[in-house]
């Protein structure tokens, strides 16, 4: 007998914008699944209407307790959680992220089968599915959008205020883009991303001795990847698997691009123990010249000292005076302007739902609701039976 899937209303505030499944995909899941039904919360906030749903023949309903497994986009608030279920979303609990510590204890008390979007991967490591193209994508275009602010260059709305990525690339039509440099941290989904449309936006990419030493009269931009901004003390060659095991070893030397670039965005992969790209101390230096920065992972704390909070899309920038170490308002003299936004791919939620959706239905609906050959499904369980997975034994303390 086919499984009945539940497409949950979002309850996390402010409301996500985004869906696991458009109602295309809905219809191509029942297709391609013999046997299997999809129901949908209905939603006045979610970016594809009810009447989409119902207009493609998938059925709206509030009540889900009949679905075997239920998926949404971000955390699913405790009280909302039914119990014996399996759910899909992203938790943000394998960081042992205190805030969402009292989700994970529901959801053991309540014997859910946790399945996190984060931890689905590839048997090489790297994750089958999310979001961070369009993190990327949006972060970008703030950094632009920033830098047209604080100058008066240029004006650009927001990607919120647009109908979807086509709309947002049309506003650079004509746009002429003064001589700024621009460094890019990070070599994943949302790295891939920025590049992306830095590339759209025809922004030269230079080598890392180009960016150094010569001189441009045209915006460029330099990607660098976590060998190229941390080294190790002791002066042994760098080992990545180690770093990440043992962050103590390693310092910055990130220093060489704080003085050469005026646009910093940082989409790298972050963890306790790292050191942060620089000091409070170091960006009051005279050759600190970095002026805007879009930190799209946002950690908090983080690499980043500025980085004091995460921002909001009703309000997604701040300034940063480096002689008070505190935030100010945004675009002055003399200020970083920051964004830290932490759902950046929710003001393109069309675009980034129907690419999440066939994500899902082509690498991940297989192993769920056929057979999970690969074991991609058993090794993203963080919780099940009332149990810790064995890979996630790790978080015992955290619950506790």
């Amino acid at each position: 007998m086919g499984k009945i899937i539940g497409i949950i209303r979002e309850g996390k505030k402010p409301e996500d914008l985004r869906t696991p499944l458009t109602p295309q995909h809905c219809v191509e899941v029942m297709n391609f699944f013999p046997g299997t039904r999809v129901l949908v919360q209905p939603s006045p906030f979610r970016c594809f209407s009810d009447e989409q749903y119902v207009a493609a023949g998938v059925e709206v309903k509030e009540d889900l307790s009949e679905c075997d497994i239920l998926m949404g986009v971000k955390e699913v608030p405790a009280d909302q959680l039914l119990a014996n279920k399996t759910y899909l979303f992203f938790s943000h609990t394998i960081k042992k992220q205190s805030h969402n510590r009292n989700l994970l204890r529901t959801i053991l008390a309540k014997n859910i089968t946790l399945i996190d979007y984060e931890t689905l991967t590839w048997e090489a490591g790297n994750r089958i599915i999310g979001f961070g193209r369009f993190a990327g994508i949006v972060g970008t275009h703030y950094a632009f959008l920033m830098l047209g602010k604080k100058y008066g260059y240029y004006t650009l709305k927001p990607a919120n205020e647009l109908a979807n990525y086509a709309e947002l690339l049309a506003q650079y039509q004509g746009l002429k883009m003064p001589p700024v440099r621009i460094v890019l941290c990070g070599d994943g989904r949302v790295a891939h991303g920025c590049i992306e449309l830095l590339r759209k936006l025809r922004i030269h990419q230079v080598s890392q001795e180009e960016f150094l030493e010569d001189e441009y009269n045209k915006a460029i931009f330099v990607h660098l990847r976590s060998e190229d901004y941390y080294e190790r003390k002791d002066g042994k060659p760098w080992d990545k698997s180690d770093f990440y095991k043992h962050p103590e070893d390693y310092r910055s030397c990130f220093k060489p691009y704080y003085q050469k670039a005026d646009i910093m965005l940082n989409s790298v992969f972050w963890k306790d123990g790292i050191e942060e790209f620089f000091t409070h101390e170091e960006m009051k230096d005279s050759d600190f010249r970095i002026k805007v920065i879009s930190d799209i992972t946002c950690d908090v704390p983080g690499p980043i000292p500025s980085t004091v909070r995460s921002t909001t899309i009703n309000n997604p920038f701040y300034g940063y005076n480096v002689y008070l170490e505190k935030e100010v308002a945004p675009f002055q003299p003399n200020v970083i302007d920051v964004q830290a936004v932490g759902n950046l791919p929710c003001e393109l939620p069309f675009d980034a739902s129907i690419e999440f959706g066939e994500q899902l239905v082509r690498h991940v609906l297989p192993n769920l609701l056929i057979e999970d050959k690969d074991h991609i499904i058993h090794n993203a369980t963080i919780a099940k039976d009332g149990k810790l997975m064995e890979k996630f034994l790790y978080l015992a303390d955290y619950v506790n």
